[in-house]
């Protein structure tokens, strides 16, 4: 089979993938929770990996940074591999003093600075939003751990380094966090009448200016990958 970017066989992705953007996190994740993780893909280092989770096939696959190149790996899964879920885990800067680190945020909806959506040839504005199917099981899933996520807007941000603003200019109007992918996922699902959620964990605050260090990104993250994966669980259920 084989596109472009993946040279993966046709069956070798699940229904679900969970999508972190660093390809040693699709990883992580395989070795930590998967049993029999197999290596799928490998086109440009960007790992595919396969494997089951409380008996449930689940695969995670990374996307690299930017809507540009999330569009790319889910518009190739959801168009040529057959999967139908996609969930983003990834990181986030909050945007409220609110927000501690590591805290988790569900994505409803996401605001973007990006043209992406123009090639959608659309008469107007595009609102990208999560599955809602994939929403309330995600977030059902973290209120059985005893958690009660903040649900909202984010902001998809075409810029790190901002020559001008920060990103916090959006907070006013209730957008919770920032990251560079999730309104690419959110666009490339839709159009492709598949089901998408991002799910993040706050590793930067821009108001207060806290962060986590680098070495304690990867373990922060496991939660957030638990919920996800037990979002994919009962996913196959319905």
């Amino acid at each position: 089979m084989g596109t472009p970017h993946n040279e993966a066989a046709k069956g070798d992705f699940a229904k679900t993938v969970l999508m972190p953007g660093d390809p040693l996190r699709a990883k992580f994740i395989a070795e930590t929770f998967f049993e029999q993780p197999r290596l799928v893909n490998n086109v440009r280092g960007v790992q595919g990996w396969t494997g089951t989770w409380k008996g449930v096939p689940v695969s995670a696959m990374a996307s690299g940074m930017g809507i540009p190149s999330i569009g790319i790996y889910s518009h190739e899964l959801f168009h040529f591999y057959g999967v139908e879920n996609i969930i983003r885990v990834g990181t986030t800067g909050a945007l409220s003093e609110k927000l501690k680190l590591r805290d988790l945020v569900v994505a409803q909806g996401a605001c973007m600075d990006s043209n992406f959506a123009q090639h959608l040839r659309l008469p107007g504005a595009f609102a990208p939003i999560a599955d809602f199917t994939l929403l309330e099981t995600a977030v059902a899933a973290a209120r059985d751990r005893g958690l009660e996520p903040p649900v909202g807007n984010i902001l998809s941000s075409d810029v790190f380094y901002y020559k001008h603003g920060s990103g916090l200019e959006w907070a006013p109007m209730g957008v919770l966090a920032i990251d560079m992918e999730t309104a690419g996922l959110y666009a490339t699902a839709a159009e492709a009448g598949k089901r998408a959620l991002t799910i993040c964990t706050v590793t930067d605050n821009l108001v207060t200016g806290e962060a986590l260090p680098p070495a304690e990104r990867q373990s922060s993250l496991a939660e957030m990958m638990e919920i996800a994966l037990e979002t994919a669980v009962r996913m196959a259920e319905r």
